[in-house]
């Protein structure tokens, strides 16, 4: 792979598990170049602070994670929008959070800043007073007479997250599709600075509440890459153990609220049933419904309750007494198959260039799971068999999610009974480093890069699956009716607090 082999060929920075490669300006424009001709390398974020713009890569094929970095001249840096097309919303976030202009970017407009925060470029070192009045967000243009506009949100019915979709369309067709997000940013990356890894866990278990237990791992996994502390084996499984529960507990709510749209209520009453069982034996095994703040870096606070093993199997044979059920709800013939097979297709070379991971990515094809590649423990000693199809609608995307229910509950009942001996946490000494995390969400791969100095977080950025599947719902509801867009949107199920930091 050309651009692979550009970065790997820069000086090295010492960081674990693999060490981050500083790119002179030069090459890194000619790696930006290159990765045009390197569809197996695989953006996965863009971040950076106040002289370096970052780019974490995955190569599957060896498998590594590559984090490259480039120093910011002149206020600028040479964009990978152009190559890969997902970069151009994280050059938005960078250009809103520390002022750095990507240059050659194919989008320029905000993104986070809606210009009402009180200073501009907030994490520059440079930050200034805001001087001009908020304007209203731009959308891209339709050509086309007759072309209306229907906006939905930041604020809808229903206890949802605040995002403001913009559909223009011919009648009932949808000819494009545009989400502005920023309205639940919450200055994470801000919060995490000059904090232990232990006091900052708590703003990474928060950036996406569905996703508390994945991104607390990611963000312990980093913090004990950097210090080169891993936790203790009981401890990973545990984690594990909570991490299926989560998926679980959201696969049934996802599977329910496609359901609902789609007037099944009856069934979506049933999975809401099961979601209710699994969250209520999570707080019986580990003391909180959503498990937050039970993955702390270095292990989890406590090991699991006496008791916690029954109320977890109970929830699971509850599922289990309904899953054949639930699978002959939308298989060919069935009474959901008729109502969204065809609809919201994502391509399989979209989701791959996009590399879009978790049910997205699986339903078109892209059978990446972190859980396998890169891999980290306990799943090396655990059998995960990725549900994986290709039609790429919100039909394939309801039968990953259906899959991967009898996955999960098998991976908990098989780590159940075998957790190991001893400690659930060790201390992480206060030392300097740089680390790479990630784990497996229900919605795909979440990542988290830290940098400690002397103990305390100085830069950090975490990673939700949504900042790639975003483009892809933009694109599923093109050339759609109105009235499936609600069905497109709960299939793909982006989390806007993911994206907003």
């Amino acid at each position: 792979m050309i651009a692979g082999s550009l970065i790997r060929s820069a000086a090295l920075v010492p960081a674990h598990p693999w060490p981050r490669r500083r790119l002179p300006g030069e090459l890194w424009a000619t790696m930006a170049a290159a990765l045009a001709g390197t569809p197996g390398l695989d953006l996965l974020a863009m971040w950076a602070d106040e002289s370096e713009v970052y780019a974490l890569l995955l190569d599957p094929a060896v498998p590594e994670a590559l984090v490259a970095s480039v120093g910011v001249v002149g206020g600028a840096y040479a964009s990978l929008s152009r190559a890969r097309p997902v970069a151009a919303w994280f050059d938005r976030m960078i250009h809103d959070l520390w002022g750095h202009v990507a240059d050659g970017g194919v989008d320029q407009r905000p993104w986070l800043d809606h210009g009402v925060w009180p200073m501009h470029r907030p994490m520059s070192g440079r930050a200034a007073a805001v001087s001009i009045p908020p304007q209203p967000p731009e959308f891209l243009p339709v050509d086309g007479q007759d072309i209306h506009q229907l906006a939905l949100g930041p604020i809808r019915a229903g206890i949802i997250e605040a995002g403001h979709w913009r559909l223009q369309c011919d009648g009932e067709t949808v000819l494009r599709a545009e989400l502005r997000l920023g309205y639940t940013h919450k200055g994470t990356l801000g919060l995490l600075r000059g904090k232990s890894a232990r006091a900052a866990a708590r703003f990474a278990a928060r950036l996406s509440g569905d996703a508390t237990v994945a991104h607390a791992i990611a963000f312990a996994r980093a913090a004990e890459a950097a210090t080169q502390t891993p936790a203790p084996p009981r401890a990973a499984v545990l984690r594990a153990i909570m991490a299926e529960l989560e998926r679980l507990a959201n696969h049934c709510g996802d599977v329910g609220a496609i359901c609902e749209a789609a007037g099944a209520v009856a069934m979506a009453a049933r999975l809401g049933l099961h979601r209710e069982q699994v969250l209520r034996a999570s707080a019986e095994a580990f003391g909180h419904r959503l498990m937050m703040d039970c993955v702390i870096p270095g292990g989890v606070v406590g090991d699991i309750a006496p008791g916690g093993a029954v109320a977890i199997g109970r929830a699971l044979d509850g599922i289990d007494e309904d899953i054949d059920e639930i699978r002959r709800f939308d298989e060919p013939g069935g009474p959901l198959a008729g109502r969204l097979v065809g609809i919201g297709r994502i391509d399989a070379a979209l989701a791959q260039g996009l590399a879009a991971g978790g049910p997205v990515g699986r339903a078109s094809g892209r059978g990446h799971d972190c859980r396998l590649v890169p891999g980290y423990a306990p799943y090396d000693r655990f059998e995960v068999e990725p549900v994986l199809l290709r039609a790429g609608d919100v039909d394939a995307r309801v039968r990953v999610r259906v899959g991967e229910l009898a996955v999960a509950m098998g991976l908990v009942r098989r780590m159940l009974p075998g957790l190991p001996d001893g400690a659930v946490s060790v201390a992480l000494p206060p030392g300097s480093g740089e680390g790479l995390g990630w784990a497996e969400a229900f919605r795909g791969d979440c990542w988290c890069w830290l940098r400690l100095e002397s103990g305390l977080i100085s830069s950090g950025f975490l990673a939700d699956p949504s900042w790639r599947h975003l483009p892809a719902a933009e694109q599923a509801a093109r050339d759609g009716e109105v009235g499936d867009f609600p069905l497109i949107e709960r299939s793909i199920n982006l989390s806007c607090s993911g994206i907003d930091l």
